[in-house]
């Protein structure tokens, strides 16, 4: 019979051996690795479809970066067969700030050196014949580039990695011979595991290691799942699941979110709350906006409902209050001692621009209003009366357990009808804006044909999240 220990130690080797196994570049920015290349069919039919629409996703755009110098579609087997590339094999792509490496197994490597040489010779019109060296089993190649940097590959045995520098201009820069030697280091090891790509399911893997996130996507031709884990994503610390007071409440708007929060993650929610209050009200005292958020984050459970309805019309995009108040949203929160918020909340009655309300505050301010309601074990805080409101109004007298810490859905109609409110003109005045303005013009399109979007968020023992999130077409086009 097996010790524990010796069982642990197996199975841990099991999970391990079955990880994906990724042939990563030393100082890798973004790392793709696909564990079977004729296994993402799933995948290519979600972005088939996808890329009607939007032309960003289509399957052209993204498979011609898999590889350095060679067309390879996972579509289209025979392309990887008459590359002398195995279909059923994995395939790994580094992208480092230098150039890229792909690594792939071969059917046929005298094929694939057929094939490479071609494409080779086409890089440089002034390189005439393309001769690969042998030296203790490795062959490799080396060929500057007509528009600056090297392109080549080091091969050993079946295993073949490609790469490409970016290079500059005709300067011989020496990153091409650094991603030779580090292309002929990755086909002469064993690939590792990575434990984190193995706990997530996936047929396409994408990490970012300087960040520490990694996501693993599969889909079909009417969904695309995604789901992935990071250690410094923006987010603040979760309960386990649990039982919510908003956990019936049926999904409504842009954006619907039911989270737990431990006492740190409600900590880091308010100071958020009183920097808000802050910009956009500059004559408020500050001493007591972060006296009042503290004492106010110290009442409550954890529960929230973050809800926003959707986007003003043509808001002013270009100043601080504006782009505050250009969403229409609202957080509700559960409190441990309504009374006592209350008492909290009193000195809001002497700030500049405040108006009184039977069961809270309103801040008028510049570009808008900020509401604040008390009702019941409840606290809403918003930028418009009527979700604030409308939500504390259809709160359930019992709560039910959540799945997740945080769950959510998206409306990506109305994702796209705010992504329209975006001009060229609130570009012009705010670069920052160019990348929602670009996310527009390119998933627009595809939002408003959307179905829905869900997902769900944990944090993990030791710090980081795990997320997953679900993106749905009709089932017809």
């Amino acid at each position: 019979m097996f010790s524990p220990e010796a069982m642990l130690c197996f199975v841990l080797a099991a999970s391990l051996a079955a990880a994906p196994a990724p042939r990563a570049a030393t100082a890798t920015e973004t790392l793709v690795h696909i564990p079977r290349m004729d296994a993402i069919q799933g995948l290519t039919a979600f972005l088939e479809r996808a890329g009607q629409p939007s032309a960003m996703l289509r399957p052209d755009v993204w498979f011609a970066e898999l590889h350095p110098f060679l067309s390879i579609d996972p579509r289209q087997p025979d392309t990887f067969t008459r590359a002398g590339i195995d279909p059923a094999t994995p395939l790994t792509l580094s992208v480092l700030a230098s150039g890229r490496i792909s690594c792939t197994r071969l059917a046929d490597p005298k094929l694939f050196q057929e094939r490479a040489a071609a494409m080779l010779l086409s890089a440089n019109p002034k390189v005439t014949e393309v001769k690969p060296t042998t030296s203790a089993g490795l062959t490799s190649v080396l060929v500057p580039r007509e528009s600056g940097g090297d392109i080549g590959y080091a091969l050993k045995g079946k295993e073949a990695c490609a790469f490409a520098s970016e290079g500059g201009g005709f300067v011989d820069d020496g990153q091409g011979k650094v991603l030779f030697k580090e292309a002929s280091r990755l086909v002469s090891q064993a690939p590792k595991a990575d434990a984190r790509m193995g706990k997530l399911p996936g047929t396409l893997y994408v990490s970012i290691p300087k960040r520490g996130l990694t996501v693993g996507l599969d889909g079909s031709a009417t969904a695309l799942q995604v789901e992935g884990t990071g250690t410094n994503l923006p987010l603040p610390a979760f309960q386990s699941s649990g039982t919510s007071p908003y956990g019936t409440m049926m999904p409504s708007g842009l954006l619907f979110s039911r989270a737990r929060l431990t006492p740190a993650g409600v900590s880091d929610v308010m100071d958020n709350v009183r920097s808000i209050i802050q910009r956009i009200c500059p004559d408020c005292p500050k001493a007591e906006v972060t006296s009042i958020t503290r004492s106010v984050s110290g009442r409550l459970t954890g529960n929230v409902l973050t809800v926003v309805d959707g986007v003003r019309p043509r808001p002013n995009l270009r100043t601080p209050e504006g782009r505050f108040f250009a969403p229409r949203q609202a957080l509700v929160a559960e409190m441990t001692d309504p009374a006592a918020v209350k008492s909290a909340l009193a000195p809001l009655a002497k700030f500049p621009g405040v108006r009184v309300l039977e069961d809270g505050y309103a801040l008028d301010v510049k570009g808008g209003t900020l509401i604040l309601h008390i009702r019941g074990r409840h606290l809403a805080l918003g930028n418009d009366e009527t979700v604030a409101s409308s939500l504390l109004s259809v709160v359930p007298a019992q709560g039910a357990k959540l799945p997740h810490a945080v769950t959510f859905t998206v409306d990506p109609a109305r994702v796209a009808s705010g992504l329209k409110q975006v001009s060229l003109m609130d570009v012009i005045s705010d670069k920052r804006l160019a990348g929602i303005f670009t996310v527009g013009l390119e998933l627009g399109p595809l939002l408003t044909q959307s179905k829905d979007i869900e997902g769900w968020l944990d944090s993990l023992p030791g710090g980081g999240h795990r997320f997953s999130s679900r993106w749905t077409l009709p089932a017809t086009p």
